[in-house]
């Protein structure tokens, strides 16, 4: 080969060129999930999957007639470690803040606004990295306590 330095400049500046297009090409767009919940506290599907990293939007969706002040429900998407009940027992009293209190925020991987009878809520996240089931519960009083609760399997 006669000139080695030149080709590897032209391969140098080749492969910096596909990297820099592939850095401007939009990220993919989160794959969404609809869950479903109403008057009988219940998450529809209960049971959701992502993979590891996964950019996930996860929509809350109210089918329910009752009023959103006795029959509110929300998305709260927990750490591995935490402890449900605790979480579900802190948030009870936290009503100023729809349910989500402050002092659990650092447990939380993701939650929702609190909504009623015919609204949507919805919020986009990665999926843990490490695989495994993570709960997700509904922090409105007493619907943690009557089994509103599911699973997101990261696989």
């Amino acid at each position: 080969m006669r000139h080695p330095a030149r080709l590897l400049a032209v391969v140098l500046i080749a492969a910096s060129g596909v990297a820099s297009a592939a850095a401007r090409l939009p990220a993919a767009a989160p794959r969404v999930i609809e869950i479903k919940t109403g008057d009988n506290m219940k998450f529809d599907p209960a049971a959701i999957t992502a993979a590891p990293g996964e950019s996930v939007t996860v929509v809350i969706r109210h089918v329910g007639q009752m009023p959103k002040a006795a029959m509110g429900h929300n998305f709260v998407l927990i750490q591995k470690a935490s402890e449900a009940k605790a979480i579900a027992d802190t948030c009870a009293s936290a009503r100023d803040t729809e349910f989500i209190a402050p002092a659990v925020k650092g447990q939380l991987l993701a939650f929702t606004r609190l909504v009623g009878p015919g609204e949507t809520a919805e919020i986009t996240f990665k999926a843990p990295a490490r695989r495994g089931d993570y709960l997700f519960i509904c922090t409105f009083p007493g619907h943690f306590a009557m089994g509103m609760k599911g699973t997101l399997t990261v696989k």
